[in-house]
């Protein structure tokens, strides 16, 4: 009886182990689309990802830079003080958009060329997206709000 009751408690085991292990390859790839990567653009300048990779972009929008084409299409260059990368949007860019402000946006480098489907940008005078500071400290460019 007891070779009985340690047999299906191993099968028990087994079967719970099989059901975590599915479980978890399962989240796994439901989530494998919805994770975006940061990346500053010394990084992408450094190691250019698959065109296939949907990313996160963020700087500074160069000075100069923005030209606004036929449409709702808007070309510019985003940077973080080690290298610019040029970015092509169609859409609607958010009221505070503006050059040498902070950005991000979300699509992917095809050609050399960022092609964002998203850009967000700062929403008050003085926020900037945590992962921007980040890079730009790295940099050495970053520059406090209002001077302090």
């Amino acid at each position: 009886m007891k070779s009985l009751k340690k047999k299906r408690r191993v099968q028990i085991m087994a079967l719970a182990a099989v059901s975590l292990a599915l479980a978890t390859a399962l989240i796994g790839y439901a989530m494998k689309d919805g994770i975006n990567y940061f990346r500053a653009p010394s990084q992408i300048a450094a190691d250019p990802p698959p065109s296939t990779e949907t990313f996160r972009i963020g700087g500074l929008v160069e000075d100069g830079s923005l030209t606004r084409g036929q449409g709702e299409s808007v070309t510019f260059r985003v940077t973080d003080g080690g290298a610019s990368i040029p970015v092509s949007y169609t859409g609607i860019l958010p009221d505070l958009f503006e050059e040498n402000q902070g950005m991000v946006g979300t699509g992917k480098l095809e050609d050399g060329v960022f092609v964002a489907s998203e850009i967000l940008a700062k929403h008050d005078e003085t926020y900037m997206p945590r992962e921007v500071v980040d890079a730009l400290k790295e940099q050495g460019v970053y520059k406090e709000p209002n001077g302090s």
